[in-house]
């Protein structure tokens, strides 16, 4: 069995101490920009940290797979090589469009690549 990959601990035990019985981590990425504190995969669904709302509150939201309608990897690779490039992905859910960001590309494809996996 591979092991869980993640960028912080703290974003990992998160998603951890939330897990159903017998669910099991694939990733934890932290995330760019204003709002999303990191994306979670599981076996079983997408977890977004939500960090936008007023008064230091936030969200998880869990997404499971049989619920996402389309993901999409876009990348925006800057004239100054890989590292000023950024992606993001977007996952579709429930009429709502979820979009994460990350340093590089390798960290949105290998949630683009899970997630797709998961639903086809």
């Amino acid at each position: 069995m591979n092991q869980p990959v993640y960028d912080k601990k703290d974003q990992f035990d998160k998603v951890v101490s939330g897990l159903l019985q017998g669910e099991t981590v694939i990733a934890v990425y932290d995330a760019i920009g204003t709002g999303t504190g990191f994306i979670g995969l599981t076996d079983r669904r997408v977890i977004i940290q939500d960090n936008s709302f007023a008064g230091k509150r936030m969200a998880l939201t869990s997404i499971p797979y049989s619920k996402v309608q389309s993901v999409s990897f876009i990348s925006d690779k800057s004239v100054f090589g890989k590292w000023a490039s950024t992606s993001e992905i977007a996952v579709q859910a429930g009429g709502r469009s979820y979009e994460v960001a990350f340093r590089g590309n390798d960290k949105a494809k290998h949630c683009h690549d899970v997630i797709l996996w998961k639903i086809s």
